[in-house]
Parts: C-alpha cells; structure tokens; sequence
C-alpha cells in the first residue's frame, strides 16, 4: 500500500540554503544516549559517535552547531515540528517512523540486548525472558517497546515513561529485566555494578540507525546522503566508531 504523506508533514523546501544564510544547523539528539550522544554529569560535556559527527557535519557546512535535546518518545514531534533541521541520535529505522521520517542510509545496526542483575535467578540465558512469571520493562517511545510487544507471548511487559525508570525497576527486583540496544547496554556494564547482560545467542532483531529528517527537500537529503558516504569513506566515522568502542556495529557501506 503506498503511504502518501500530508503535506503539513513535508520538509519546507530549501531548508539547506535555510542553514546556510543562518549560519545555524539544529540537531536533535538524546543526551542520555551512551556512546552516542551523552552529556557527561559531571564535565557537562557532549560526547559520542553521532554527536561527534553532527560536529563534522556543521565544519563542513562552515556553520555554528545547535545541539537540542529531544528523545525517542518526542522525536517524529520534534522533528516535524520544525525543532530541529536532523535528528542524529542513533534514531532505529522502524516502520511507524518511516511513515513520519525521512531516513539517510544507515550507519550503525543493533541488535536487542537485555540488562538484569546479577542476582536475578529466573534469568541466566535468553531462552527464560519469554516465561511465565518473568517481568520485562521497556522504555515508552524506543523501539524495544514495539518489538517486544509483539515478541512476547508468555512473559509480563511493562512500559516505562523513560530510560532512568526501566533501570529503577530492575534494579529494585520489581522487573527481572529490561530491553535495550548494544551503545545502551556497554553504560550500564561501564557505570553500575549490579547489572549483567543478557545476549540473544543469534540474531533477533536487528535494527538498522540512521539520522533522521523530515521527508521532501531533496537538496537537504542529498546533502546529508553525501556526507554518511563521506565520514564512511575517509574513516571519520571509523575512528569514532573506535573511540566509543562501538565496531562491533558499525555498518561500513
């Protein structure tokens, strides 16, 4: 069936020559994203592999970077609402998004990933999360909500209003775990010392990241497709890929 798009939901056109007679490009990200776009409790810095990009982006395009903090359960609103010109947070391509969003091509793949204690006795191996007596929380808005709603046949699902809330209930024992990507999953191994992880021992579901940006405004698209193959080429991304230690996931073409 093709979807055709209001056109309140359309980009406005020449938003590229918009960024450059401003001198001002305005990315959406996530400052909570570990290894993507983090600001640092303490320093106050941002630092990860999209917003290290986004910086790239803004020297290339000789103009002042905006960072504006959004997430994923606001971001089709602040996207379409004009908050931000891109949105460059590790943003999961799913199939609700894309009717809103405009995707370039992807640069990281996850797969899902989840986080329990260490002394959680129901779980020791991805085969007892699907279980009868078993809780599983997921943040409003990711897309683990959607894939695990699904997913889920026997198993309690749980949905918390953020990412902070989902870890308190597994950390109290009020949900035996909780749902979460590879970026996500290395914070809680660096920073707690109660959490354990808990991998699927194949693949599924693999999530393909991109940046994302309202549909139309061609020029403003092609700009961006040009420089996902730019910082993919000459190894931009690549180093930040290692500086964050996110190679594992790093999609190369």
């Amino acid at each position: 069936m093709l979807f055709i798009l209001p056109a309140s939901l359309l980009a406005r056109p020449d938003r590229l020559k918009k960024i450059l007679s401003s001198g001002e490009l305005r990315v959406c990200i996530w400052t909570d994203y570990y290894g993507i776009s983090y600001k640092n409790p303490k320093s106050q810095k941002i630092s990860g592999i999209d917003s290290d990009m986004a910086q790239e982006l803004a020297k290339e395009l000789n103009v002042k970077l905006l960072f504006v903090e959004s997430s994923f359960a606001k971001l089709i609103e602040d996207v379409t609402k004009d908050r931000c010109d891109v949105a460059m947070f590790a943003i999961g391509i799913t199939p609700v998004r894309a009717q809103k969003l405009r995707f370039t091509t992807p640069h990281l793949v996850s797969d899902i990933y989840g986080i329990t204690t260490k002394s959680n006795r129901r779980i020791k191996t991805w085969d007892d999360i699907d279980k009868k007596g078993v809780v599983v929380v997921v943040a409003r808005g990711t897309y683990h909500e959607f894939v695990m709603k699904e997913k889920l046949k026997q198993a309690t699902l749980i949905v918390k209003e953020t990412p902070h809330a989902r870890e308190q209930e597994v950390e109290s024992g009020r949900a035996d775990i909780f749902m979460t990507d590879f970026p996500y999953s290395r914070r809680m191994l660096d920073n707690v010392d109660w959490a354990r992880v808990v991998a699927p021992p194949q693949a599924f579901h693999l999530t393909y990241y991109a940046y994302a940006l309202l549909p139309g405004d061609d020029p403003w698209y092609q700009r961006l497709e040009q420089f996902v193959v730019s910082i993919k080429k000459d190894g931009r991304l690549a180093r930040a890929a290692r500086k964050y230690n996110l190679q594992s996931i790093l999609v190369h073409q």
